[in-house]
């Protein structure tokens, strides 16, 4: 016989209320230790009874700090929405958060929806972010084409230093050979003594 399956519904027996209580709190902390070891995340687990008993579990030993780190994660998300409440499209440093932004009003359903002033102003918003964007665009590739302009003339003149030294060693080594060639015959002076000691003798 299968399972079957149980009703999402406060259990009314009272043994039976403890006796599910202690097992899928078993259950909830060992797939919380599951989840930190196999994705390498934090996790902080914290369950209270109806008898006021504390039941905690954390992937780091610390559970102080992953609160600590939840309570400013939400501060910030309260100062966020605070901004966005006060300036609902301004203020945007990259056009990744306006899209995002963008993409969560249109995604909201509330009873009043975008009026057509919002939308008319979002489109400016995003024609002003996408200018930006592509001429930043347009900034970095000129740079980048200077870069590889300024390598290039680099290493012409470095081609050309090189084929000077080329040139200046073929033509020292030129002479050095010349000069040994030359070294090899006798100085005319003694041979034209050694002809008039043969004259003399003659």
């Amino acid at each position: 016989m299968g399972r079957r399956k149980v009703e999402i519904k406060r259990i009314q027996d009272k043994n039976c209320r403890q006796v599910a209580f202690c097992k899928r709190r078993k259950g909830l902390l060992k797939k919380a230790k599951e989840i930190s070891v196999l994705c390498d995340v934090d996790v902080a687990v914290v369950i209270i009874s109806n008898r006021g008993r504390l039941h905690e579990f954390s992937s780091n030993n610390s559970l102080t700090e992953i609160l600590q780190r939840y309570e400013s994660h939400v501060e910030a998300e309260k100062e966020n929405s605070a901004e966005i409440q006060h300036s609902k499209y301004s203020g945007f440093t990259t056009m990744g958060e306006l899209l995002q932004t963008t993409e969560r009003q249109l995604e909201e359903t509330n009873d009043d929806g975008l009026a057509v002033t919002d939308l008319i102003h979002l489109e400016n918003e995003l024609q002003t972010a996408l200018i930006q964007v592509r001429s930043r665009k347009t900034h970095l590739l000129l740079e980048s084409a200077k870069g590889l302009h300024e390598k290039e003339k680099l290493l012409q003149e470095e081609k050309k230093h090189l084929e000077d030294n080329i040139a200046s060693i073929k033509k020292n080594r030129e002479v050095n050979e010349m000069s040994t060639d030359f070294a090899d015959f006798p100085a005319p002076h003694i041979i034209c003594g050694q002809q008039r000691m043969t004259l003399n003798f003659l």
